[in-house]
């Protein structure tokens, strides 16, 4: 009797070693990753990014990481190991792929953090929002809710863009463990979502942003929508009139306590009007997944799609309707046109860039893969989520509608990477949610996660060379708005420049490469570069900074010899004199 009585006493202290094990495990990882990042020099001189320049442990620690969470996943027939290791290791990975960068140096990736900063400094300085300025001060605010934060707080601005990643990552997570919650009662199938997404997310869109913080309020009102406010549709018999209206009078909610179905539903109007006055794209994404869980039957408020029209259409036809006079948003569109613009126009440049896209591309392909495998599976079954599916497969819509840039497809592939991540979870796992995966599947997703890792990070980092600047180029950036004449125009090769995050109103802003589009060369480009210095009564500042080159060598808009050559022609010109120079940067002041 005392032996039966000790043995689940003993099977659970070897189960509480084994957390221990995998949470030590975390630790090493961690400590390699962190070790391996800070000792990579900058700037980094290769096309493939940080994956050609961080040194073994790195990838040691990536390995022992993917591991130890494998382990802890598998746990026992009870289920995973404890949350806490499960959120430790969850931690680990989030800090090893988005703070890669933070441990390499001090300044925040890619020029758009700088410049937001700038922005949120503008409207701290001003007494009113003026839309007539740009773009962002139709939808600001994302910079209002900065600028507050900032000034109540006193954070380091600098520290916040550095780790802002982490941070925003770590808040998409959060709104996605809740979300998950609603949608799988398996604990592995839950963490295992979690996991994907991180290995998934490539699309390097959580540095400070609206985007970022639009898609956090994003996953918010979709985990109320599937939560309290979901609907449980009958049975389907047929789209004739009456069957549609039986069909839809039948629907019952499934949050039975009325005084939280609309506690959810006050929160998720000013959620949809937070994100409409924050950003341009995020809000449309919305739109159509309400409609399309709507229209299944599996929301309970069904006016709440036309609700978040009106308020959409309320604030692009006011506090919007400065940007949209000039830029109608259905003036660039089409399927070639996208194809054009977010895959082929990208797909150039150095060989190692070339690579770098081409690995985005095959990372997004093997999750969606893995997703349509997995729901093959589901539909086989009888289990296939018709949830899980809209939101996969409706942010597709608006890839032909708009170019936004050429980023249309990024920002796509981002708002369907939860769903795609637990859609392929059917693939990854038995079908059976308590079934423990067997020695064999558990080695096949070490080896998978691995593969997304590798995947990921020369995603995600293959831009290092020109998207991490060096403490040189800060100081010439700083130089620049310390030496430019008030209203003068300051003038960069092309982004990314660090520039913007001061001084956001006292000057104009131009590059070489907007200016010059097809033809960077000395002869065609340099006299349109000079006459539009020349323009401005108060002259121009003309800042070259190695990031800037480097971008346009690697994206192949012109070569090493070609951007020196259009320098040298520049140099020569009449009133145009070296103001700044360090190794990295060069100053031009330009007098009329």
């Amino acid at each position: 009797m005392t032996t039966a009585i000790d043995a689940p006493s003993r099977i659970q202290g070897r189960w509480k070693a084994r957390d221990a094990w995998c949470a030590l495990a975390g630790a090493v990882a961690l400590a390699l990753a962190i070790w391996a990042a800070s000792v990579v020099a900058v700037p980094v001189n290769s096309d493939l990014g940080l994956v050609a320049v961080l040194p073994y442990p790195f990838w040691a620690g990536v390995l022992i990481l993917n591991v130890a969470f494998v382990v802890a996943l598998r746990g026992d027939v009870s289920g995973p190991a404890g949350r806490a290791v499960m959120m430790w290791l969850l931690l680990v990975l989030v800090l090893v792929l988005f703070g890669t960068a933070a441990f390499v140096t001090d300044v925040p990736r890619g020029e758009v953090a700088f410049r937001h900063l700038g922005i949120a400094d503008a409207l701290s300085r001003s007494q009113g929002i003026d839309p007539d300025i740009d773009a962002y001060f139709n939808w600001p605010g994302f910079f209002a809710l900065l600028a507050t934060v900032l000034k109540a707080t006193g954070l380091d601005p600098v520290a916040l863009a550095l780790w802002a990643p982490v941070v925003n990552v770590g808040l998409w997570l959060a709104a996605l463990g809740v979300l998950m919650r609603y949608l799988t009662q398996d604990p592995r199938r839950r963490w295992l979502v979690l996991w994907l997404f991180c290995f998934g997310n490539w699309q390097d869109q959580d540095y400070l942003s609206p985007q970022a913080f639009g898609f956090f309020l994003y996953l918010v009102v979709i985990a109320l929508v599937v939560g309290p406010l979901a609907a449980w549709p009958p049975k389907f018999r047929g789209f004739r009139d009456t069957d549609l209206a039986t069909w839809w009078q039948g629907r019952s909610p499934a949050e039975p306590r009325p005084g939280y179905r609309v506690s959810a539903l006050a929160v998720t109007l000013v959620l949809v009007a937070v994100i409409c006055a924050s950003h341009q794209l995020t809000p449309f994404l919305l739109l159509i997944a309400l409609t399309a869980l709507t229209l299944s039957g599996h929301v309970w408020p069904g006016r709440l799609p036309l609700i978040t029209a009106v308020v959409l259409a309320l604030w692009l036809a006011y506090p919007a309707s400065t940007y949209l006079s000039g830029n109608p948003p259905l003036a660039e569109g089409g399927v070639l046109a996208a194809i054009n613009a977010n895959v082929v126009d990208r797909v150039s440049g150095t060989p190692g860039h070339v690579l770098v896209v081409q690995a985005r591309v095959v990372l997004t392909l093997l999750l969606w893969g893995l997703a349509v495998a997995g729901a093959v599976r589901d539909r086989r079954r009888g289990r296939l989520d018709i949830r899980v599916v809209l939101l996969a497969v409706t942010p597709l819509l608006l890839f032909p509608v708009q170019l936004y840039g050429g980023e249309m497809l990024i920002r796509v592939s981002l708002f369907a990477l939860p769903f795609i991540a637990l859609q392929a979870c059917s693939i990854l796992l038995p079908t059976e949610g308590g079934t423990q995966p067997s020695l064999r599947a558990a080695g096949g997703l070490a080896l998978t996660f691995c593969l997304l890792g590798l995947l990921t990070v020369t995603g995600r980092f293959g831009n290092a060379q020109f998207d991490v600047f060096t403490d040189s180029e800060i100081a010439a950036v700083a130089a620049v708005q310390r030496l430019a004449p008030p209203g003068s125009t300051i003038i960069s090769a092309a982004p990314p420049t660090p520039w913007r995050s001061e001084a956001y109103l006292d000057h104009p802003y131009r590059t070489i490469d907007y200016m010059c589009r097809s033809d960077l060369s000395s002869a065609a480009c340099g006299p349109v570069v000079y006459e539009h210095a020349r323009q401005n009564p108060a002259g121009a500042v003309v800042l070259l900074t190695r990031s800037s080159e480097a971008s346009l060598v690697l994206r192949g808009a012109t070569s090493a010899s070609g951007f020196a050559e259009l320098e040298g022609w520049l140099r020569e010109q009449a009133g145009v004199e070296l103001v700044f120079s360090n190794v990295d940067a060069r100053a031009y002041r330009v007098t009329p």
